[in-house]
This record gives structure tokens, C-alpha cells and sequence, in this order.
């Protein structure tokens, strides 16, 4: 009996810190979350239920180029990512010249306001930016980056600038984890060095992998900020976002329209989050 008023009071008191969290949370996220998903179900401002805002969103041209730009950046960008942060933590867990110096080079993309990223990437894509000089200067033609196929690539490598630091802490700190006695067991087996990586780095970075690709996805549909400030509300077609689409039905007042959109992404990034997670329990169980 003793315990369980112990344990009844741990618990007010966690629910009384938790208390602002959870009353700011629930005013600017959840409620306001819910309203949206009432007014995707509705015909106008407290109208009737109908499922019609759904099918005008999923027939709907522009929608469906948003999703499909959006889909398939996560899905080149997060790979290109993850491997590349991976290459560059194993890299910097090793001796190597100016070690120190490197980790802090690959933070300050962390701690640089977007505003000022933006301005460094408009003077180098930009039509008299730097790149076009250098390119000039050896004989090609000019590119308008931002206005052609290559939109996508220059939101790609964005994205990549800006979020490699995050992952590569991540990595470090999971290869800092893996006890050093099983590398000296595999070197006294005779192990080789991709023989190692394979079955003991990447074998126990596994959960730290899971936590980094679900980062990267997630960050992957903050990338809006950085291609509304290069290349405004309606940029070229290969890097019209979904965050695109929901911001100009906003701006048009179209309520139903952005409200449903934002239900179907955020469905879609919750079925996205539970395959990684299930994923993960699969091949966690599978290790033990």
C-alpha cells in the first residue's frame, strides 16, 4: 500500500512538471491538428461531412507532382545522406590530420541561421553567381540552376550541406559505443578489414543507423525553408514540394484543401515512421 502511494505521488509530480510541455504542446500542435483533420472532413467552414475535399486533392495535377517531387527526394536525398555521413564518422573516428578541426566544420552547418544558408547558395547557383563565373571562365555556357532540372540537385546537396553534421555526431557517438576488445579478438582471428566493418561496425551501429535514417526523413520535409527562400512560392516543377502545394492553398484561403493535404502527409509520415520502428524490432530480435 506504502508503494503505491510512492508511486502515485512520483507520478503527479512527473505529470506536474510535464504540465507546460503538454498544455503548449496541446495549444499550438494537437488541437490545432484535429481542427484540421474536422475541416478536411467538412464542405466549407462547419459544413457538412463529405469525403469530396479527398478526392479533389488526390485528382488534383498539382498535388499529385508535389507528392511525387516530395517521395522522391526522400528517397535520393536520405540514402545519399546516411551513406555519406557514415563514410565521413568512420573517417573522423580514425587518427587523422586535423581531426578536432574537422568535427567543428561539419557542426556549423548546425548552428548557421537559414537566412545566411540561403544567401551562401544564392551566390553560388545564382544566374551571375560563382559557379557560373568559374564555368564561364573555362569556356561553358552559363545554367539557370534554380530554373532548370538541376532545381533538384541543387535542393539535394542543400539538404545534404545542412544536415550531415547531425548524423555524423550520431554516428560517432555509436561507433564510440562498439567495445574495442571485439576488434582486437577479430584481429587476432586474422579478420580483414571489410570483414570487420561488416560484422562488427555495421552490425552495432544498427540501431543508430534506424535513429539517423528517421531523422533524415524527417528533416527531409523541413527542406521547404530553403527552397521557398532560393526559389520562392512557385519554383520549377522538379522541386514543387508538398510544403509548396499546402503553403499556396493557404495562401488562396482554401482551409479544406491544406487541411486534407496535411492529414494525408502526416499519415503518410507516421506509416513511414512505424515501418522503420517495426523494421527495427525485427532485426533487433533477429541479432539476439
Amino acid at each position: 500500500m506504502k508503494w503505491h502511494r510512492l508511486a502515485r505521488r512520483e507520478f503527479l509530480v512527473a505529470l506536474g512538471f510535464l504540465a507546460p510541455s503538454l498544455a503548449g504542446f496541446s495549444v499550438f500542435y494537437l488541437i490545432p491538428f484535429g481542427q484540421s483533420i474536422l475541416n478536411s472532413f467538412q464542405d466549407g467552414i462547419g459544413g457538412s461531412f463529405t469525403l469530396s475535399n479527398y478526392k479533389e486533392l488526390l485528382l488534383s495535377s498539382s498535388f499529385q507532382k508535389a507528392a511525387s517531387n516530395t517521395f522522391w527526394f526522400t528517397a535520393i536525398s536520405v540514402p545519399i545522406l546516411v551513406a555519406v555521413s557514415l563514410m565521413l564518422a568512420l573517417l573522423l573516428n580514425q587518427r587523422v590530420f586535423f581531426r578536432n578541426w574537422l568535427r567543428t566544420a561539419y557542426v556549423l552547418p548546425l548552428v548557421v541561421p537559414v537566412a545566411s544558408i540561403v544567401l551562401v547558395w544564392q551566390i553560388l547557383f545564382d544566374w551571375n553567381g560563382a559557379l557560373n563565373a568559374v564555368m564561364e571562365h573555362f569556356g561553358y555556357s552559363r545554367q539557370d540552376w534554380m530554373k532548370s532540372d538541376w532545381a533538384g540537385f541543387v535542393i539535394v546537396l542543400v539538404y545534404v550541406w545542412k544536415n550531415i553534421g547531425y548524423n555524423v555526431i550520431l554516428f560517432m557517438a555509436g561507433l564510440q559505443n562498439i567495445p574495442g576488445q571485439y576488434y582486437e579478438i577479430a584481429d587476432l582471428e586474422g579478420a580483414g578489414p571489410v570483414r570487420k566493418l561488416f560484422k562488427i561496425t555495421l552490425t552495432y551501429l544498427t540501431p543508430t543507423t534506424f535513429l539517423v535514417v528517421l531523422m533524415s526523413v524527417l528533416n527531409s520535409f523541413k527542406v521547404f525553408r530553403e527552397t521557398y527562400l532560393v526559389a520562392g512560392a512557385y519554383p520549377h516543377d522538379r522541386i514543387y514540394m508538398m510544403q509548396h502545394y499546402m503553403n499556396n492553398m493557404f495562401l488562396s484561403l482554401d482551409i479544406q484543401k491544406v487541411s486534407s493535404a496535411a492529414v494525408l502527409m502526416a499519415l503518410s509520415i507516421m506509416v513511414l515512421v512505424f515501418v522503420l520502428f517495426r523494421t527495427e524490432r525485427v532485426f533487433r530480435s533477429y541479432m539476439e
